[in-house]
């Protein structure tokens, strides 16, 4: 739990939503009790918390949202029997519950965070800083826009995930991890096997006649859904985004030029300076100090002589504007490189400044940003047609038009595609052309024919897409997929022959016969393959085999189907290698932490579960069965 908050949020997105750590909260309200705490109320509100209500359309847009995340990192999109296995919809919603309690549990501590702070937070996060490595607040409302945030909302999702961060780091400390359970991990992920083994693949099979005709259709009738024809639907779609739209857009001289004088501070990389300090209580001892120093011993001896370590006193590469202390700043900035300054009254005490090394100012021409402001140019244009073009559309569509009648009549390309769910078309092939097909094709699958659907949000811009037909599934004939189903006939065959061979292998060698006479009586070859683990894949060995090797001792024999039915190895177990515990070695280290996460999750859990208790959680099951579409109408 504590490692997919942490890890979310090093993203600035990932602080807002702390996407990662929805299956652990899933699996956390699945331990601690979620299934406990539906009771029905109010038709509006899906569940609470405290004080806190979640809406049926807070849980909706969360949701959809959510899913239309988890298909685009799997690239495809997900049939609704595959989302329901996997509890999507309990996961958003424990999510939901669990981040509604803990911003509870924050107001009821008093925890809060300064604007100034919100603020350093939001102005130093990487992805906001332009080219000179400051805040860049055209970069930041981009990113906002992009992501759908206003600045207000993006404000106050990063104070309360701030605050929930606050909370988690109190549960988890620098927990110490008992030597046994370090040992037993440590053997579970590097004990090391090595096998001697033999392989069966389709040439052992032998000759695999043709099936009858009357084998062939029983194996069918039999097996009929594996070769069902999935529904397809028919949809026609416009995409408009700045990306394309920019590609054709005419930026004049003139314009890039203009851009250029008016952002020229943008494009200037300031001077940079290795400066190194040291801070004296008084001008008397700086003045002694600049003596010595002038006498011949050098800036590191004399902080040495104070008992300052480097990181003490090396304030590291930095701009003018880094440096806090502005009598230092200046100071720093008028030395030679090499140099050492004289005493200087800073605000924090006399300071004495050495410059290591200078890096000039650097000033990009016009012609070396030509072409990057042409390109941000014709974006940012191209955002505001994109713009208009939306209300051109939305009202040409309000006035009852199709999208394909849109599309005509003002001059946009419309494409039509014939795709399953999974993103398939006719031919079996994934329609490769298709715009962010994982979205458009669940939202198509979750539409109908002749519904006006909302655009899509997409790289700045919009996808629109309208469902014209629908073609529902079917049983296909055994004439339309012969080639199909004699080829998984003869793939079933040869797996059954090779498993009973394996095993007569198996026999012979475990009744005592060498491992190389019974491979040369078959036409084998013996191999070997060494310091195999259990979670470290092989290159020769399939992650099947692997398996069975570890649940095998040493010297005994086994087997096992390889990474397809098609193949099957029979083993050996030559050499079981203990792994030598050493705390010092980076592996130990990344067991240990792993060990304090599994641990730091779990009492997280039980802290989630409480506050939960404490708080008090209902959900209404049938506001949540409304907000996924499966409920019944009801009637009057």
């Amino acid at each position: 739990m504590l490692r997919g908050i942490r890890k979310a949020s090093t993203t600035w997105l990932g602080r807002i939503v702390l996407g990662a750590v929805m299956g652990l909260l899933a699996a956390i309200f699945a331990l601690w009790g979620i299934n406990d705490i539906f009771s029905g109320f109010g038709r509006s509100t899906l569940a609470k918390i405290g004080h806190t209500e979640i809406s049926v359309e807070q849980f909706r847009s969360t949701y959809n949202e959510r899913l239309r995340q988890v298909e685009r990192q799997l690239g495809h999109p997900l049939p609704p029997e595959q989302v329901k296995a996997i509890g999507l919809d309990r996961q958003v919603l424990s999510t939901m519950v669990a981040e509604a309690g803990l911003d509870q549990r924050a107001q009821q501590m008093r925890l809060g965070l300064s604007d100034a702070e919100i603020v350093r937070r939001i102005t130093t996060e990487k992805a906001f800083l332009g080219p000179t490595g400051r805040f860049d607040r055209a970069q930041f409302e981009q990113l906002l826009r992009q992501a759908g945030y206003s600045e207000q909302r993006f404000i106050s999702e990063q104070r309360r995930v701030t605050l929930r961060q606050q909370l988690i780091g109190s549960l988890s400390g620098d927990l110490p991890v008992p030597k046994a359970w370090l040992d037993a991990v440590n053997q579970f992920q590097n004990e090391e096997r090595s096998i001697e083994y033999v392989a069966l693949g389709p040439a052992q099979a032998g000759d695999i006649p043709l099936p009858t005709p009357e084998e062939l259709n029983k194996y069918f009738e039999v097996r009929k859904i594996l070769f069902r024809a999935p529904e397809y639907r028919k949809i026609v779609v416009v995409s408009e985004t700045p990306a394309e739209m920019a590609r054709w857009m005419e930026i004049s001289e003139a314009d890039i030029k203009a851009a250029y004088d008016q952002n020229r501070s943008r494009f200037v990389k300031p001077e940079r300076r290795r400066v190194e300090q040291i801070i004296f209580p008084n001008m008397a001892e700086a003045e002694a100090a600049e003596a010595h120093l002038k006498s011949g011993l050098s800036f590191a001896a004399l902080a040495a002589e104070r008992g300052l370590k480097e990181q003490d006193y090396d304030l590291g590469t930095v701009t003018k504007a880094d440096i806090i202390d502005p009598a230092v700043a200046d100071a720093a900035f008028a030395l030679k490189e090499g140099d050492v300054s004289a005493p200087v009254q800073g605000r924090f005490g006399v300071v004495i400044v050495t410059v290591l090394k200078v890096e000039s100012e650097e000033n990009k021409t016009l012609a070396e940003l030509a072409p990057k402001i042409r390109s941000d140019l014709a974006a940012e244009r191209a955002k505001r047609e994109v713009r208009d073009l939306h209300d051109k559309i939305e009202d040409e569509r309000a006035g009852g038009a199709s999208l394909e009648q849109v599309a005509q009549k003002l001059k946009l390309t419309a494409a039509t595609y014939d795709v399953d769910h999974s993103g398939l078309g006719t031919d079996g092939k994934p329609v490769s052309s298709l715009p962010h097909a994982a979205q458009v094709i669940s939202a198509a699958f979750n539409s109908d024919i002749g519904v006006d659907n909302d655009p899509i949000d997409a790289d700045g811009g919009f996808i629109w897409y309208s469902v014209t037909g629908i073609t529902p599934a079917r049983d296909r004939t055994l004439d339309e997929v012969k080639s199909e189903v004699e080829a998984h006939w003869r793939d079933d065959q040869i797996a059954s022959r090779l498993s009973g061979k394996a095993a007569g292998i198996l026999d012979k060698v475990k009744a005592g016969t060498p491992l190389e006479e019974v491979a040369k009586a078959e036409g084998l070859k013996v191999e070997t393959a060494d310091k195999l683990k259990r979670q470290v894949g092989s290159t020769t060995v399939p992650a099947k085999i692997i398996v069975s090797v570890f649940h095998t001792a040493k010297g005994s024999f086994g087997s096992s189907e390889g990474a397809a039915p098609s193949q099957w190895i029979v083993f050996r177990v030559t050499d079981v290698t203990d792994p030598k515990p050493d705390a010092t070695s980076a592996d130990a280290k990344n067991i240990e932490d792993l060990i304090k996460r599994q641990v730091s999750e779990d009492i997280f859990g039980q802290y989630v579960s409480s506050v939960e208790d404490d708080l008090g959680t209902t959900v209404n099951p049938a506001a949540l069965e409304r907000a996924l579409g499966n409920s019944t109408p009801e009637t009057n």
